[in-house]
C-alpha cells in the first residue's frame, strides 16, 4: 500500500485497520485461547478484495500471449493453444510468486483446476495435452458463479439456476403459509429469484441454446400459475434484452467503466449513408466467426444496424 498514492491519513486507516486481529472458536459451550491473526483478509470488508488487488498487482504472466485474470482471490491463467507449451512455466511462476515471502499467501491445490476449451463446430482441434501433476482436469469452469463447459457451453449454468430458483419456491410456500400476500410473495420472488435468474446474463446468454430459454421460460410460466410471479413480468428474452441495454448504455457512457477498454474507438466517419438511427458512434468490428457473435459487446454493436 505504501508504493501507492495515497494520503498519509487513509495509509493510516489501514494499517490500523488490518493490525490486530486474533480468532477464537466457540463450539459445544467451550471457547478456545485467542490466535492472533497475522495474514488474512477480512471476511465481508469492502477493503477485503481491494488489499489483495493491489497485492496482486505484481502477478503477471511470463508469456506474452497469455493472460492473467484476477477477482479478489481468485485467479485464472488463460493460455491460447498456440502457447500450450508454457502451461508449466507459467504455473511454476505462479508458485514461486506465492511463495515469496513478501507476498505470504498460499496456492490452494485442491482449488486449482485445469479446464481445456474449444470450440466444438470446428473440425480441426488439438490434441489433448498431458495432466499436469497435482492439478486436477476439469469438464467445467465456474467463473464468478457462472458455469461453462469444456465446449463454451452455458447449458449447464441453466439448470443449476433453475434447480436453485426451484428450492426457493418451497421457502416461497412456507412465507404464504405464514400470511404473506401475494403482493410480497411476488416482491421476494423478483428479489431472489428473478435476481437469480438474470444475474450476469450478459455474459452468458450467448452460450445458451433455444432449448435452454424455453426451459427458464416454463420455470416463468409455472411460478406466474401458482402466484409467486407477477403476471406482467417480461419473458426472460425480454429481461435479458433491457439488462443489455443498461449495460451496454454506462459502458458507453463512463469513461471509468471497467469494460469501457473492450469498446472499439469513435467512428471517424461524417457520412451517414444509413437512415436507421444507430444506438452509438462506435466503429463496426470485423466478423471473426461464431464465438464473437456470442460475445455481448459484437451483439450490442450490431444491434439495430442493418
Amino acid at each position: 500500500m505504501i508504493e501507492l498514492d495515497l494520503p498519509a491519513y487513509m495509509y493510516n486507516w489501514m494499517v490500523s485497520f488490518f493490525s490486530g486481529h486474533a480468532h477464537r472458536t466457540v463450539y459445544n459451550g467451550e471457547v478456545s485461547s485467542m490466535t492472533p491473526t497475522s495474514a488474512s483478509i477480512v471476511q465481508g470488508s469492502s477493503i477485503g478484495p481491494a488489499s489483495y488487488a493491489v497485492t496482486a498487482a505484481d502477478l503477471r504472466p511470463v508469456h506474452a500471449d497469455n493472460s492473467l485474470v484476477k477477482f479478489a482471490d481468485d485467479t485464472y491463467l488463460v493460455i491460447p493453444a498456440t502457447s500450450a507449451d508454457t502451461r508449466v512455466a507459467e504455473l511454476g511462476h505462479i508458485a514461486a510468486w506465492v511463495a515469496d515471502t513478501d507476498n505470504n499467501l498460499r496456492l490452494n491445490m485442491s482449488k486449482t483446476r485445469e479446464v481445456m476449451l474449444y470450440d466444438y463446430r470446428r473440425q480441426h482441434r488439438i490434441q489433448p495435452l498431458p495432466p499436469l501433476p497435482d492439478i486436477t482436469r476439469g469438464t467445467t469452469l465456474k467463473v464468478l458463479g457462472v458455469t461453462f463447459t469444456v465446449t463454451l457451453s452455458a447449458s449447464d449454468h441453466v439448470r443449476r439456476v433453475i434447480s436453485d430458483s426451484a428450492q426457493s419456491l418451497y421457502a416461497l410456500r412456507v412465507l404464504r403459509h405464514h400470511g404473506l400476500g401475494e403482493a410480497g410473495l411476488q416482491t421476494v420472488f423478483r428479489a431472489v429469484v428473478v435476481s437469480r435468474l438474470t444475474y450476469a446474463t450478459s455474459a452468458w446468454t450467448g452460450f445458451i441454446t433455444g432449448a435452454d430459454n424455453q426451459r427458464i421460460e416454463a420455470f416463468l410460466s409455472r411460478s406466474k400459475r401458482c402466484g409467486y410471479c407477477s403476471p406482467d413480468l417480461p419473458d426472460f428474452v425480454q429481461l435479458v434484452e433491457e439488462g443489455d441495454e443498461r449495460l451496454f448504455t454506462r459502458i458507453n457512457n463512463n469513461s471509468s467503466h471497467v469494460l469501457r477498454g473492450l469498446l472499439p474507438p469513435p467512428s471517424m466517419a461524417t457520412q451517414q449513408y444509413s437512415l436507421r438511427h444507430r444506438p452509438h458512434d462506435r466503429q463496426m468490428l470485423d466478423h471473426t466467426g461464431h464465438l464473437a457473435d456470442k460475445n455481448f459487446l459484437i451483439h450490442m454493436l450490431f444491434k439495430d444496424s442493418y
